[in-house]
């Protein structure tokens, strides 16, 4: 006959497991039906984070025209550099020509010296070591193999002294591979943003944007100020002759730029070399600290580490390369963190 047992009850351990499993699965069930979806950012949240995307990007960006600039320094030098050994080495093969002659003719008479064997058969340095020999040898050839130690030893330098910046030239690219990458990085997350908005949030954003150009165009033109004078002068008349040229990141004109390369490339047309970059261009002339003093044509910088420069414009207005997606145009001083003026 079959046996009949009792089903085996769960324990009460068990049960507590399973009812606080079954709980959590409701709560988290009822928190999702309730969650709100995510906003998406309002046009100004994104106007911020761009603002400050192409920021750090103008700052990336002054530090790849630094690293461009010195590695135009470096490859002149080295190619000095290069020419100077060359020519030295032809120097020192006429030297060592000289001393084979006079060694050769002195053979053909059978007066050739010693002192004269020695030194085709070794070191300069060693052979004007023996003094004892000297007195063997003529002035001239005694002159001779000084300038042959003298010219061994400069080559020696300057073959060093090239070694080294082709080093320094090969980190300078290699920061400039650096840099490039990390300026496309966030242009292209800023661009990413800007896609996001709706096309009248962007619209809105353009003419919020022209509206204050136009203001600061008619501020700089309507009220008094300290005219430019010399080479300020010539130089902000250049920066005039390209408003509404296109803000292009390591441009430096003609018909693009960014904020650094707008005033370099203003003062070259004025015939004054400055630096390239706006760090460089703060040291390149007098500072002017108070905005009461700045004249017309003074370069003004921007922000702690010095990454944006422009030419102030009177009446609390600057002519500047923004940044990428604008134009150069007049704005109010007081849309950066001013820092001081420079008068070239």
């Amino acid at each position: 006959m079959a046996s009949h047992r009792r089903p085996k009850q769960p324990s009460r351990t068990r049960v507590t497991v399973l009812t606080t499993a079954a709980a959590a699965a409701v709560a988290l069930s009822a928190n999702a039906a309730n969650a709100a979806p995510s906003e998406k950012p309002s046009k100004d949240e994104v106007k911020t984070k761009v603002d400050k995307l192409y920021e750090q990007a103008e700052q990336a960006t002054e530090k790849l025209n630094g690293a461009e600039e010195k590695q135009g320094k470096l490859e002149k030098e080295i190619s000095t550099l290069q020419d100077n050994v060359a020519r030295g080495q032809g120097e020192l093969n006429e030297l060592r020509d000289s001393l084979g002659l006079a060694a050769a003719a002195q053979y053909r008479t059978g007066s050739i010296d010693p002192s004269v064997q020695l030194f085709l058969s070794a070191d300069p340095d060693d052979y004007l070591d023996k003094a004892s020999t000297m007195d063997q040898l003529s002035s001239q050839q005694v002159e001779t193999l000084k300038k042959v130690t003298e010219k061994q030893r400069s080559l020696a330098q300057q073959r060093s002294e090239a070694t080294e910046k082709l080093q320094d030239l090969a980190d300078t690219r290699s920061e400039l591979a650096k840099k490039k990458k990390e300026v496309q990085g966030k242009l292209a997350e800023a661009q990413k943003l800007l896609n996001s908005m709706t096309a009248a949030e962007k619209a809105a954003l353009a003419a919020a944007e022209a509206r204050a150009s136009r203001a600061s165009e008619r501020t700089v033109l309507d009220g008094p100020s300290a005219p430019a004078t010399g080479r300020a002068s010539s130089a902000y008349a250049a920066a005039q002759s390209v408003i509404g040229s296109p803000y292009v990141y390591g441009a430096s004109g003609p018909s693009s730029f960014d904020c650094s390369g707008l005033t370099s490339w203003a003062f070259a047309q004025a015939g004054i070399t400055i630096p390239r970059t706006s760090q460089a261009q703060a040291n390149a002339g007098t500072r002017i600290y108070s905005q009461s003093d700045l004249q017309v044509g003074d370069l003004v910088i921007f922000y702690g580490d010095l990454h944006h420069v422009g030419f102030y414009a009177g009446n609390g207005q600057v002519l500047h390369a923004p940044r990428s997606g604008t134009v150069v145009r007049y704005e109010s001083i007081d849309n950066m963190p001013y820092q001081f003026g420079v008068r070239i």
